[in-house]
């Protein structure tokens, strides 16, 4: 089973955003990638040149065009912002602001919001696949900001009462280009150049040494698993830098099996559970009644690690993913 094909199944039943280089001239800002920030191919162990962790000038600006070509325009810096996929909720708070609503869990994670203040934020019900358009409209956004590919429909509903933004990262310079983008539209430019550093420096750090070990990201809710791979999935996409990970996307129908993963001699497993429903239980306990999976070296060697689906899957802003670089980066050692 692909990693589309539980984001466009199953995976988009949980109330919560799961998807997932050009200077921008006359809009006022630029995604700040560098030569080393340019495309590769998924391969999963070419990619180790060091990231440039020079942080470009981000301007104030009332027009921006994303690296997708979509232009947002606002007469003026957004302060009520809605946010349908958790991106948006990392990038405010990277910028130091809150949503005035969501559909993502990310905010309680501790290095976020925690708890108690994201308790405080107001849910948009009928959930991630579904957000009611009068609920969002009640919070009378500035911007709202979706995923792509789940809430573009919305648009028309959207349009003339706010400015709506259709964001699809797939990697992590897309996340960079997205939060300095947001913070030369809310003028927050300080605080945009600060969290981006942060993140290329933490970056640049964990690659300067990667690990001779065989890693894999796995996630799902049963024995119908999926892969992570680099181009599909934003957090998947920093492991080549950290480790040996040869598993590529093999397009939208494309997946691995337990009997490819054993044959790859798998030193470090990062599972990420999704629940649906009444689901419960971890991925990786399921998983323990296949004979396959006792066979794996990370498995055999306790080197099984469950990992917060909300920060490695669905958040893929750099908050979320400079978590990622520490937890990946200590399992790792």
């Amino acid at each position: 089973m692909s990693r589309s094909s539980i984001r466009t199944g199953r995976r988009r039943l949980i109330a919560a955003a799961v998807t997932l280089t050009a200077l921008l001239a006359g809009c006022g800002t630029s995604n700040g990638t560098s030569a080393d920030d340019e495309d590769r191919p998924d391969s999963a162990n070419g990619d180790r040149a060091t990231t440039d962790v020079t942080v470009e000038p981000i301007e104030a600006a009332r027009e921006i065009t994303d690296h997708r070509g979509v232009t947002v325009a606002t007469d003026a810096p957004p302060r009520r912002v809605v946010c349908l996929v958790a991106l948006c909720d990392d990038m405010l708070v990277e910028l130091d602001m809150e949503p005035v609503a969501t559909n993502s869990a990310l905010l309680a994670h501790p290095d976020l919001l925690g708890e108690r203040r994201a308790a405080e934020i107001p849910v948009v019900p009928g959930g991630f696949l579904a957000p009611e358009v009068e609920a969002i409209l009640s919070h009378e956004p500035d911007l709202v900001i979706g995923l792509e590919d789940t809430h573009g429909k919305l648009a028309p509903a959207l349009e003339g009462a706010t400015t709506f933004w259709p964001v699809q990262p797939e990697k992590w310079q897309d996340s960079v280009g997205y939060l300095r983008d947001l913070a030369a539209l809310t003028g927050r430019t300080e605080q945009g150049e600060k969290a981006e550093g942060a993140f290329r420096t933490a970056l640049a750090e964990a690659e300067a040494e990667p690990s001779e070990h065989t890693a894999l990201v796995i996630y799902g809710s049963d024995e119908n698993f999926g892969v992570a791979t680099p181009g599909t999935d934003v957090a998947a996409g920093l492991l080549p830098k950290l480790a040996d990970y040869p598993f590529a996307s093999r397009g939208v129908e494309g997946s691995y099996s337990l009997e490819e993963i054993l044959a790859k001699d798998v030193d470090v497993l990062f599972v990420e559970t999704m629940s649906f429903g009444d689901d419960s239980g971890k991925l990786s306990e399921k998983l323990a009644d296949n004979p396959l999976w006792g066979q794996i070296p990370a498995v055999r060697n306790g080197d099984v690690h469950e990992v917060d689906p909300e920060v490695w899957a669905k958040g893929r802003g750099t908050r979320s993913l400079g978590i990622v670089l520490d937890e990946a980066t200590a399992a790792l050692r």
